[in-house]
């Protein structure tokens, strides 16, 4: 039986098309709906190969996509749309997009005050673990979408072929790899993302590694940073207890 991870405290469809649209550093008022598509299509297709719990609201914006990029690519009716009044089939997916991210931004901006103001009576030591350093600059939260793209480049840097998630869970289980995560971070504080697949080399084990970050981020067990967008990913212990006996094997 394969493991399955529940997404409940992750991103949504939305997210992962502002992402991609910063990832690409395009245009949210012109986006290329035929890159994007393309691109959300691969991320859905590797997120559900990892039996990742996605729901539907993710199928959902798959078929408006499709919907749209087919509409973009129908010629234009003749008589009909040859002003500046023309529909675009983008509009109402790019209204949605730009009030979301405003929404995001507004609570980003509270988050942030929130930890300011703890910041005036807690001054964080300089040599703890995750905290901003020298050159380094503030560090971003990682997203569940940079942590598959951090997966992809994996995948891309093993040379793995196609088809290497169709494979059953055995041997180590998802619970054995989160005892050995736990374990390294007593010992070292942090660890370098990709540094957990280094030494792997079969398809069981990276899948199972994956799942194992996310069943702690689930748990908040852990808390994932870059040094900088699509930079470096870092893992960060927090002082909760993990209830191993409530993970399954």
């Amino acid at each position: 039986m394969q493991y399955q991870v529940k997404l409940d405290i992750f991103e949504g469809p939305l997210d992962l098309l502002l992402y991609l649209i910063k990832k690409n550093e395009v245009d949210i008022y012109d986006i290329p709906i035929a890159l994007i598509t393309g691109q959300y299509l691969e991320y859905l297709d590797l997120m559900r190969e990892l039996n990742l719990d996605v729901a539907g609201e993710f199928l959902v914006m798959a078929s408006t996509l499709i919907k749209i990029k087919s509409q973009t690519l129908l010629p234009p009716i003749e008589g009909e749309g040859e002003g500046a009044d023309e529909a675009d089939p983008r509009a109402e997916l790019m209204e949605h997009l730009l009030e979301y991210q405003r929404y995001k931004e507004a609570a980003h901006q509270l988050v942030t005050r929130e930890l300011l103001e703890k910041d005036i009576f807690t001054r964080p030591q300089t040599d703890e673990p995750g905290e901003n350093k020298g050159e380094e600059g503030v560090l971003i939260e990682a997203s569940l979408f940079d942590l598959v793209d951090a997966l992809r480049k994996v995948i891309e840097r093993k040379d793995l072929p196609a088809n290497f998630m169709g494979v059953a869970v055995e041997k180590i289980t998802v619970r054995d790899k989160i005892i050995a995560i736990l374990q390294q971070l007593k010992e070292t504080q942090q660890i370098v993302f990709q540094s957990l697949f280094d030494p792997l080399v079969t398809k069981h084990e990276i899948i199972v590694a994956f799942l194992a970050v996310l069943e702690l981020m689930r748990l908040r067990a852990i808390r994932v940073f870059q040094i900088q967008p699509y930079g470096e990913i870092r893992i960060v212990a927090l002082a909760n207890e993990v209830p191993l006996e409530d993970i399954s094997s």
